[in-house]
């Protein structure tokens, strides 16, 4: 799920593009450009790092955040952004929840296994 490390807590979450012709591409053009607004709420909302990564349809986004940052609500004020919701929207019209998200839940959260920083 979460781990916190000096004051930072770290999530990865998934999620698939769907299948069809010219998605994953257009999907990398959209982050390849990714708008001025929608980075700034996302630093405003307390991410402070960011990274998808892409394996056939499927993503792979892991961030990080101030401890006590919850998603569930903390994205409320980036949702809030009406570039924001259009960047979703946008987006949300390539992608598709991958299995095992729970009802409601778009990017789903993933269980850490593993954790070298803690060995």
């Amino acid at each position: 799920m979460t781990t916190e490390h000096a004051r930072t807590r770290s999530f990865a979450q998934a999620l698939d593009l769907k299948d069809g012709p010219g998605v994953v591409d257009a999907y990398l053009a959209h982050h390849r450009a990714v708008w001025p607004e929608v980075v700034a709420a996302l630093r405003a909302c307390g991410v402070r790092r960011m990274k998808i990564y892409l394996l056939g349809r499927r993503l792979f986004m892991y961030f990080e955040a101030p401890e006590g940052f919850e998603p569930a609500r903390d994205y409320q004020a980036y949702a809030s952004n009406p570039a924001c919701a259009r960047w979703d929207s946008l987006m949300r019209e390539l992608q598709t929840p991958a299995p095992g998200q729970g009802p409601g839940d778009w990017w789903t959260q993933m269980t850490e296994v593993f954790d070298l920083e803690a060995q």
